[in-house]
């Protein structure tokens, strides 16, 4: 039967093919032939014997010449579909292979090819693959010509057409795979100029083509494709990222010379750990698994002894599942060669590039454990560049890399190496990774090694380094770090530490840290059972001041030691006032006028803000007063003596500040007064002309306590130079001075009341009597009331004199009120009286 319907079938055929093959044959002919062969074909159901005899003997030939050069596209579509009909349903399609392929290439390949049609490329591919699909190894003596098909193809215009090359390449290295290795570098090229094809289906198909061509072909091509498809890896789309892990895991499992490429292959399935998608991760966990077990078994007797005996790490990140042995020692038997290159992408220009390079960092160094110690100084190098970034995820992966070097390190190496670092100028990077391996660590395999940490972090040379905010930011972490982790342990280098806090604290940049200072003194004494961090000033406030003033001769104002006094003074609330045996030579050595005026400055600010709360700071423990008189006569009054300058003028005024708090708090006793009185008064009374506002303010407050204290003592001398210069501040611009000025006029009204020398100062009086009202016309009503007040108090002196003085002169006032008041005041008196 199959042969009767072939002889029908030929014979129906024959018309149309004979016109198909008339040289003379008009398109419109040769179209209806083509057409009518299409409808016999389409109407007979035939064996796959029968469609093979007749597409054998009678329709290959005439199809592929029409297939090849046909001018009307119409005929070579319908060409093309009845040799896929033949090719699809006879038995032996391979024997239409010697006229086909050949005809195939003319018309794909240059510098012949020249289908101008998309589709009907696209038709062609289609064709080859089926040819790849039907024939399978019977296609090696037309090897060539296939591996010249797709060469073309793979770089068509048209996406479909690349994708199905892509098909094509992966069908045909299955199909031959003894043969194929010989020619599969030739497609290499051609694929890596698809492979960032703009349309994503297309990468994923190259990758996947890529894959099995070196798969089935010559493995030395790896090198070639490698660098394109680690590039994928950063592909936006999650499929082509699916597919890379796939072609490297593979390779990774059946790859015939994978081990030599294990170096290069693995970093690329490790980078797939930390995808975005989750369903990649799994992916490459799944390959990474399966792949360690595989090499366990291949090696099974190298590591029987690692397999009975192994160890787990006493220390180990939390929530992390541990990889397999086989996966650790694949790492760790690689690392030497994965380790350079990676470090040299964490530099890369591409932040893209450092931040998977520093995931993968971490991958690797998860699983090779402690053999990450024989690597440690490429390692510390590459982190401390790498914590520079400008990029906060590199940063933060290289962060938990340095925690595993603290879990798998030993520390008499890992912390040995990062100190010596510290030798040369310490970045902000070296605190940063010495911080991250501390938290990595445990108490107590860093309990050793405290003493040596806490020495290097508190010498000058680390600790006051640099004033960079990210410097003394990452400082402070650092102790923080020790102090969480060593706990009670801390004790031991308590004293070290606090000093890297108080430093941290004075450096100008540290303000926004200070809070946080606060509450790391609070945890390291809370770690020793102390209460409060005042209670850790109090158990070291003796070390603390001498550390302070080993070079106290030498302060300038770039010296960081007067701030760190700042801290330690003002801080430590009422410890200081324990520490005065330190403190108070350490200011009579700086404040002296021949030492920088800026350094001075600043510790006078600090003595009066202390003195202004003394009995809660500096004498708390009541110790002050007997270092009042080196205070008074070594430090402030060689600071009143007048020099030329604005600063020297602002350490004049801090230091009236300082004296006004002694005599405004009363720690100045009525003695202690009369003795520095006559060593005070000139420069106080010389202060009364500052181009300070504050100064002559504080300077007409302390002439009033004076006056107020011992005022009954002064000579006529005294009182004469005093009232004549306080008098001149009644002039003063400001409303404040002169307010002041009349309040301690009073007080000096007070004083000669009851002293002896009051006859003697009658003039005196009487000039003071004629200034004072004519300063009731001050425009500054307080000022015109002071005025008054003072009036009132020195009218007991003599009022029948300041009752003619006030007669001669309240015509001429603008408010007559006042004198009229004043009046009335001296008649109660004397009706009083």
């Amino acid at each position: 039967m199959a042969a009767g319907g072939a002889a029908e079938l030929a014979q129906a055929l024959g018309r149309p093919l004979g016109c198909l093959q008339e040289p003379e044959c008009s398109r419109a002919g040769r179209l209806r032939a083509l057409e009518a062969i299409r409808a016999e074909l389409q109407e007979r159901p035939l064996s796959a014997a029968a469609v093979q005899e007749v597409f054998g003997a009678q329709l290959v030939r005439p199809l592929t010449r029409c297939l090849a050069g046909d001018s009307a596209e119409r005929c070579r579509e319908l060409a093309l579909q009845l040799l896929c009909h033949g090719l699809s349903h006879g038995d032996r399609p391979a024997e239409a292979l010697p006229v086909l392929l050949p005809a195939l290439a003319r018309r794909l390949c240059p510098p012949q090819g020249c289908e101008p049609s998309e589709e009907l490329r696209l038709g062609l591919v289609q064709l080859l693959g089926l040819l790849l699909q039907r024939c399978g190894a019977s296609l090696t003596p037309y090897l060539s010509d296939v591996i010249r098909i797709l060469q073309a193809t793979l770089l068509d215009p048209y996406a479909e057409i690349r994708r199905e090359s892509c098909r094509c390449a992966v069908a045909c290295a299955r199909a031959m795979p003894e043969h194929f290795h010989m020619q599969s570098e030739s497609l290499i090229k051609p694929l890596m100029q698809t492979i960032s094809h703009q349309h994503y289906r297309v990468r994923v198909d190259v990758i996947q083509a890529t894959g099995a061509v070196i798969q089935f072909g010559n493995g030395k091509s790896v090198d070639d494709v490698l660098s394109h498809l680690a590039q994928r890896l950063f592909d936006e789309i999650p499929k082509v990222r699916h597919s890379v892990t796939t072609v490297i895991g593979e390779w990774l499992l059946h790859l015939r010379d994978r081990y030599s490429y294990f170096h290069k292959l693995i970093p690329l399935l490790l980078g797939s750990f930390t995808d975005e998608i989750p369903e990649n991760m799994k992916l490459a966990w799944t390959y990474w698994e399966k792949i360690g077990l595989q090499w366990e078994k291949e090696n099974e007797e190298e590591l029987k002894d690692k397999m009975d005996f192994s160890v787990s790490p006493s220390h180990y990140p939390k929530g992390v599942t541990r990889p397999g042995l086989g996966c650790r020692e694949l790492v760790s038997r690689n690392l030497s060669k994965i380790l350079p290159g990676l470090c040299h992408d964490m530099t890369d220009w591409l932040e893209s590039t450092r931040i998977k390079a520093s995931q993968l960092l971490y991958t690797l160094l998860l699983h090779a454990e402690d053999h990450i110690t024989q690597h440690m100084e490429l390692l510390l190098r590459t982190l401390y560049q790498a914590c520079l970034d400008e990029e906060r995820n590199v940063v933060k992966n290289c962060v938990k890399a340095a925690e595993l070097i603290g879990m798998f390190v030993s520390p008499k190496v890992s912390l040995r190496l990062i100190t010596s670092a510290f030798g040369r100028t310490p970045k902000p990077s070296c605190i940063m990774v010495l911080t991250a391996v501390i938290r990595g660590s445990t108490k107590e395999i860093l309990q050793p090694h405290l003493a040596h940490l806490g020495s290097t972090l508190s010498e000058a040379g680390v600790c006051q380094q640099s004033g960079e905010v990210v410097y003394m930011e990452q400082l402070f972490c650092c102790v923080q770090a020790l102090i969480e982790v060593c706990q009670e342990d801390c004790k031991e280098i308590s004293l070290q530490l606090m000093k890297v806090l108080v430093t941290i604290m004075a450096t100008p940049s540290s303000q926004h840290l200070k809070e946080k200072v606060e509450e790391a003194m609070s945890s390291l004494a809370e770690v020793q059972q102390l209460d409060s961090f005042l209670c850790l000033y109090k158990q070291h406030i003796t070390e603390l001041m001498e550390w302070v003033s080993e070079s106290c001769d030498c302060w300038t104002s770039y010296s960081p030691e007067p701030l760190q006094l700042d801290v330690i003074a003002t801080h430590s609330g009422p410890v200081i006032g324990e520490a005065l045996n330190n403190f108070i030579p350490i200011l009579t050595t700086c404040l002296q006028p021949n030492k920088d005026p800026q350094m001075q400055l600043k510790l006078f600010t600090v003595l009066s803000e202390l003195l202004q709360e003394a009995n809660e700071t500096i004498n708390s423990q009541g110790l002050f007063p007997s270092y009042l008189e080196t205070v008074i006569k070594d430090i402030l009054a060689p600071n009143l003596q007048w020099h030329a300058g604005r600063t020297a003028a602002a350490i004049r005024t801090t230091a009236l500040s300082c004296l006004w708090a002694l005599t405004h708090c009363e720690m100045l006793s009525p003695e202690e007064m009369l003795k520095v009185k006559d060593g005070l008064m000139p420069q106080i009374i010389a202060s009364l002309d500052e181009d300070s506002k504050i100064a002559r303010l504080l300077a007409c407050r302390i002439v009033g306590v004076l006056l107020k204290v011992c005022g009954r003592q002064f000579d006529e001398e005294n009182f004469t130079k005093t009232y004549t210069e306080v008098l001149k501040r009644l002039d003063d611009a400001s409303s404040d001075v002169r307010v002041t000025a009349a309040q301690t006029l009073t007080n000096w009204f007070k004083c000669l009341k009851d002293s002896a020398v009051k006859s003697a100062m009658e003039t005196h009086i009487e000039y003071l009597y004629q200034e004072l009202l004519i300063h009731l016309d001050d425009p500054d009503e307080n000022s015109q009331n002071a005025v008054l007040e003072v009036l009132k108090e020195g009218s007991v002196l003599y009022p029948e004199l300041l009752v003619r003085e006030i007669e001669g002169v309240v015509h001429k006032h603008r408010t007559p009120v006042y004198c009229n008041q004043l009046l009335q005041h001296i008649q109660s008196a004397r009706e009083s009286a």
